[in-house]
Parts: structure tokens; C-alpha cells; sequence
């Protein structure tokens, strides 16, 4: 039997329940092509230990294994940035810390059973950095983290560049929402109109996917 509930009153607190696996494929499967494209972003704003974004990186990491796992660098390079896509936000510190070593596991898991010799560390460095950044300990109503000083959520955004190379982008979660408030101006236009255009607050050089956790120190 799947645990829902860890204690009543963690959901007398925060309403916490946790989706069962049965439900979350159930909805993964209405954008089901979404869930395996290997680029396409997900945010869970109320993560709890991550059933919905494991459920997501393991059907992204079954594609990644079927079009690169006979080549280790283009395997590595495709699964950190399917990890990089994955988002969530929980306002319990212990929901955050097991969603990341859920997520970290399964990337692992899959990776040093296909590269048993010659798993680098260097990888599995950059994907516990990435959900360091990801997945973060905070409060989807009031777009702020938790803790003793709260400060504005914010999000990397990693793209990938000239194959190797990555460019990180980091953005307010409000400054995100920004286009709920303006709503005349669109994301995305096939017609050349003007639209809503997030603004970073930092932007990071291009750096060699594997190197991405010295980034904050250059």
C-alpha cells in the first residue's frame, strides 16, 4: 500500500497528501508527449517528495536511454539537462530533502548501471547542484523561500549550447507570474506581435555542462 499521509497533522497544517502513483500517471498521461520530450520544463509548486517529477524523469530518462545510451558523453550530456528541467517547490524542508535524493537516485541508478567502469563524478556533482537550485524549500503562495531569512524564490533556467556547453539564467518566480498581470501581451506569437519576455536578475557565462557547479564561483 502506497503512504498518503504521514501524520494527521501534517494535514490539518498544510493539507498534505500525497498523489498515489496510479493518479499521477493518470494525469502525466494527458501531455503525455510533453513528458518525453526531453526539454520541455516542469514545475511542481507543491512537490511533496516528488511523485509527480520522479514519475517525469524516469519516462524523460527511458527516451534519453533509447536514443543515446550507446554513447556515454551524449547520454550524460541529455540526462543532466532533463534534470535541469525538472522544477518543485515545498514549503516542508524534509519533503525538499527527499525529493532531491529521490530524483538524485533514479538519475544515478540508471546512469552507473549503464556506465558501471566509467560513471564520473564530475556528473553526478552537476546533478546534485542542479537540484540543489531546482527543487527549493519555500512557499508557492507568497513566491518566497522558508527559512530564517526569506528572500524571493528564484529559478535557473538551464539551456543547452553548442552541444557541451551550458547557459545558465536565473529569474524571480514573481517576476515569472509578471504575464498573469498583463494579460493583453501573450508568451508566444506566431504573428509577430509584441509579448511578455521574463527579465533575468543574473545571467552566467556559458560553461561546459560538467563545470556548472563552479559557475557561482567565477
Amino acid at each position: 500500500m502506497e503512504k498518503q499521509v504521514v501524520s494527521k497533522k501534517r494535514v490539518a497544517d498544510h493539507g498534505e497528501v500525497y498523489t498515489g502513483k496510479r493518479e499521477v500517471n493518470a494525469m502525466l498521461d494527458l501531455v503525455k508527449q510533453e513528458t518525453e520530450r526531453i526539454d520541455s520544463r516542469f514545475l511542481e509548486p507543491a512537490c511533496g517528495t516528488g511523485n509527480f517529477l520522479t514519475e517525469i524523469l524516469e519516462r524523460k530518462l527511458r527516451v534519453v536511454i533509447k536514443r543515446y545510451g550507446k554513447s556515454q558523453l551524449e547520454y550524460e550530456r541529455y540526462a543532466v539537462l532533463v534534470v535541469s528541467s525538472l522544477y518543485g517547490i515545498d514549503i516542508l524542508e524534509d519533503n525538499v530533502i527527499e525529493c532531491r535524493k529521490r530524483l538524485f537516485e533514479i538519475f544515478n541508478q540508471k546512469y552507473t548501471s549503464l556506465f558501471k567502469k566509467t560513471a564520473k563524478v564530475s556528473v553526478q556533482k552537476a546533478v546534485r547542484f542542479i537540484l540543489e537550485k531546482n527543487i527549493i524549500w519555500g512557499d508557492a503562495l507568497t513566491l518566497m523561500t522558508v527559512g530564517k531569512n526569506p528572500e524571493p524564490i528564484v529559478f535557473s533556467e538551464w539551456s543547452a549550447v553548442n552541444g557541451d556547453m551550458l547557459k545558465r539564467r536565473d529569474f524571480t518566480f514573481h517576476g515569472l507570474l509578471e504575464h498573469e498581470a498583463i494579460k493583453e501581451l501573450p508568451l508566444f506569437s506566431d504573428l509577430g506581435e509584441d509579448v511578455f519576455i521574463p527579465k533575468p536578475i543574473k545571467e552566467y557565462p556559458l560553461i561546459h555542462f560538467l563545470r556548472i557547479a563552479d559557475a557561482e564561483k567565477e
